[in-house]
């Protein structure tokens, strides 16, 4: 079965680099305007769309297309706990070594009361596991990262196998075991 996952387009936060996690941020003029000029690629039509349950998924579903999206919680960014707000390179400076010792546990890099891409992954296979057709999901960076490692079998150290075009689609096969494969990538 096919999977499409679509990150949500650009917000302010975005554009200032800072980390959103769990905040409810908006989409920016930029990002909507961004979305009024995109176009599904022809591989999605017919599919089921789905989406997050926050605002900046909400608004790039409604502006492809799906303003009646289903909402799935389980598709919500991953939770940088204290770092919300923050920059990532304001964070390496700041933690030095430390930073670089949790950067370095990839799968389980954890933010302080935040949560792993492991646990991401796991959330997100539960529901996988539990569609039964061809799926586009509005969506999160930190979702279409953990699902792009594990079809990749990137332990997500270091730099990943391939460039992800945050403003493109990415598209995967789902096995009927629940196994996942890259299809295709950065889909215009």
């Amino acid at each position: 079965m096919r999977l499409a996952l679509l990150r949500h387009a650009d917000t302010a936060w975005s554009a200032e680099r800072r980390i959103q996690g769990r905040r409810d941020v908006p989409l920016s003029e930029e990002g909507r305007a961004a979305l009024r000029a995109f176009s599904l690629p022809a591989e999605c039509a017919g599919m089921r769309i789905v989406t997050s349950p926050l605002v900046r998924c909400l608004e790039t579903a409604r502006l492809i297309g799906a303003p009646d999206a289903e909402r799935e919680a389980r598709l919500a960014e991953m939770s940088w706990g204290d770092w919300e707000g923050r920059r990532i390179e304001e964070l390496r400076a700041e933690l030095g070594r430390a930073m670089e010792e949790n950067e370095a546990r990839g799968w389980d890099f954890r933010p302080p009361r935040g949560e792993s891409p492991r646990e991401v992954l796991a959330r997100v296979r539960s529901w996988i596991a539990a569609l039964r057709e061809p799926t586009l999901a509005v969506t999160h960076r930190g979702v279409i990262r953990a699902v792009f490692a594990a079809a990749a079998a990137w332990d997500m150290v270091g730099k990943p196998p391939a460039r992800l075009d945050w403003s493109a689609l990415h598209l995967f096969r789902v096995s009927p075991g629940g196994d996942l494969a890259i299809e295709r990538l950065n889909v215009k």
